[in-house]
C-alpha cells in the first residue's frame, strides 16, 4: 500500500512515497516539527487586512493513499505561522480533526487514520 506525502512550503513542493501508513505518519511528524521550528512568526500586512501568524498557513503536509490513482484517504497537517499545528481530513473540503485532551495534532491524525484504515 503506497502512501504519498506531499510537503508544500511556499512555492516549494516535496513528494515522498512510503510503503506503510505508520512510516508515512512518522515522516509527516518529523518534517512538520522541523518546519514548525523554522516559521518566521511575523504578521503580514496586506494593506487591506493584517494576518497574524496564527492565521497564516506556513506549510501544508498532506498524506494520500493507500490507492495510487484515486486515493481513498486524504489527510494532513497545517503548520501555522506561529509554529502551531492543526490536523485535517479531506482535500478540497478540509475538516479539522478535533484533538482530545493531551493529544497533539499528530496523535489526533494517527488516531483518526488508524480508525479509517482498519475498517
Amino acid at each position: 500500500m503506497p502512501w504519498k506525502l506531499t510537503v508544500r512550503t511556499g512555492p516549494r513542493v516535496e513528494r515522498t512515497r512510503l510503503a506503510q501508513l505508520d512510516a508515512a505518519l512518522d515522516a509527516l511528524e518529523r518534517r512538520a516539527q522541523e518546519l514548525a521550528r523554522e516559521v518566521p512568526n511575523k504578521p503580514i500586512d496586506a494593506k487591506i487586512q493584517r494576518f497574524e501568524p496564527s492565521a497564516q498557513v506556513s506549510a501544508r503536509l498532506e498524506l494520500a493513499g493507500p490507492e495510487r490513482m484515486v486515493p481513498s484517504v486524504r489527510a494532513g497537517v497545517d503548520v501555522r505561522g506561529d509554529g502551531s499545528t492543526e490536523a485535517y481530513l479531506g482535500r478540497v473540503r478540509r475538516e479539522v480533526v478535533e484533538q482530545r485532551r493531551g493529544e497533539t495534532a499528530y496523535k489526533a491524525l494517527r488516531r483518526v487514520l488508524s480508525m479509517m484504515t482498519s475498517e
